[in-house]
């Protein structure tokens, strides 16, 4: 029976103490931003690790510079039109 008069004021101290570490932690922020870190490891920051010569290259347009938009819309070019009257 003696040992709970010990216990009861160690529990007591650790309910305080583990309620002040929260409210610690909420002032200080610890709990603003849950997704972030989550989400983080899915961006690209490696950019400056890989070799100049690994890199890849950005794509080509679609359509050559000269082409008109008529040329575009049609779906054919003119060499498939040649080779069809022929």
């Amino acid at each position: 029976m003696d040992i709970i008069y010990l216990l009861i004021p160690i529990a007591i101290i650790l309910v305080a103490f583990g309620t002040w570490a929260f409210f610690w932690s909420v002032n200080n922020g610890q709990f603003d931003d849950l997704e972030s870190p989550a989400h983080r490891i899915l961006y690209d920051d490696d950019e400056d690790m890989i070799p100049d010569d690994a890199k890849l290259k950005p794509a080509e347009p679609a359509s050559p510079q000269g082409a008109s938009d008529s040329d575009a819309d049609s779906g054919c070019d003119s060499k498939t039109e040649d080779s069809a009257k022929s």
